[in-house]
């Protein structure tokens, strides 16, 4: 099974991760010639498949499915007309993605069908988040806690080009499950919980069976596979919610490969999304899983200290390598070089039992600290609202 994978990003570097874990050979397709995701992959190529279609669907026929990792909507659309009768698989649902990639969409069709989420502003109090409705990630969003500070997130949406979206900011335990579609079946995966770093983007993510209670995971899964069913699903789709002391909210769908969460998944589970993607569409055996615990965490080593980091950090990556046993860990992706001031990782560990985990993070944070001669270690967390 040979797999083109098109961004060489966060996603990029998830998906090829994926990838090699199934066996399958990669093809990463980015135009930078610095795309973290090239050193994962067996082959690249720097190219825009927008500018070079001809070149790009060369490459493209000589594999069995391609894989879109990005979230330029221009390359996705040239993609999904690039392929659309050309009887090689897109594991994309560019439909799903048009409604996911708008939060103020997404959000009016999961009003229409009394999905719980956060109040709309004005009908709820400070503080609120106010965010750009197209951007992902931690891009543009802000916690306000009166007008002045509203309007200073309005401005900086504007400067984004987007829209916003107000809402209230609700706090609980940030949880994310997956769910696979083919347009007629509809199945979602574990729960994960989503940990947050400083600016709110996710600096760790912990898979294990207690991350909800069997009543809200059920729900979850219900409303994830409620979604897809609305969207007629035809790929993967991440959903995003709080769990508050009201129950559950949901803040946002994104219909493509996630980041982070996967990688978790096969380790607490052994359950690759992305061959379970590869099966709904091609045709195949569907795993069950085991239950088991896992962690996936981003740490950055600069100055002499260790830090945990968001995303956006551990996306400036550069040839990364993934490396079994480093630090004691069970694996990590990392850019380390002995000597070196500054490096980053992800580091994936699992465990029989969630305190188990956590001994184990704490031994390979403890060697990195004694190995590395580090000064300090800063584990960071958002600011109190």
């Amino acid at each position: 099974m040979r797999i083109a994978i098109v961004g060489g990003a966060l996603r990029g570097m998830e998906a090829a991760y994926l990838a090699k874990k199934a066996g399958y050979e990669t093809i990463v397709i980015d135009k930078r010639s610095d795309a973290p995701a090239f050193s994962l992959a067996d082959n690249s190529f720097i190219l825009d498949p927008e500018t070079h279609e001809t070149y790009a669907m060369k490459i493209f026929k000589d594999c069995d499915a391609v894989l879109p990792a990005c979230e330029n909507l221009s390359l996705l659309a040239e993609l999904d007309d690039m392929l659309r009768y050309s009887g090689i698989p897109l594991l994309f649902d560019m439909g799903a993605y048009l409604i996911s990639s708008s939060k103020n969409a997404s959000n009016g069709m999961m009003e229409l069908m009394n999905i719980p989420m956060p109040k709309k502003w004005q009908h709820c109090g400070f503080p609120i988040i106010v965010k750009p409705s197209s951007h992902s990630g931690s891009t543009g969003v802000t916690v306000a806690k009166n007008q002045k500070e509203i309007d200073e997130g309005l401005e900086e949406i504007l400067r984004l080009g987007d829209e916003p979206v107000i809402q209230e900011f609700v706090h609980g335990k940030n949880v994310s499950t997956e769910v696979i579609g083919n347009g007629s079946e509809f199945r979602s995966f574990v729960v994960s919980e989503m940990i947050p770093g400083e600016d709110y983007s996710c600096k760790r993510v912990i898979c294990h069976p207690g991350v909800l209670d069997k009543e809200d995971e059920d729900d979850l899964s219900a409303m994830a596979e409620l979604i897809a069913e609305r969207l007629d699903l035809n790929a993967l789709m991440a959903v995003q919610a709080m769990n508050t002391e009201k129950g559950l909210k949901v803040l946002e769908i994104d219909a493509r490969i996630p980041s982070q969460t996967p990688s978790a998944v096969l380790a607490a589970t052994g359950i690759n999304l992305l061959e379970e993607l590869v099966k709904s569409r091609l045709g195949g055996t569907i795993r069950k899983g085991k239950n088991g615990a896992s962690s996936y965490e981003h740490f950055l080593v600069k100055d002499g200290k260790l830090m945990t980091c968001s995303e956006k950090e551990f996306a400036e990556i550069r040839n990364p390598e993934i490396v079994r046993g480093l630090f004691g860990a069970d694996e990590m992706i990392s850019d380390f070089q002995k000597d070196a001031d500054t490096w980053r990782c992800a580091m994936i560990n699992s465990a029989g039992s969630e305190w188990e985990l956590e001994r184990k993070r704490a031994r390979c944070i403890e060697s990195i600290i004694n190995e590395c001669g580090i000064d300090e270690f800063i584990d960071t967390f958002p600011k109190r609202v």
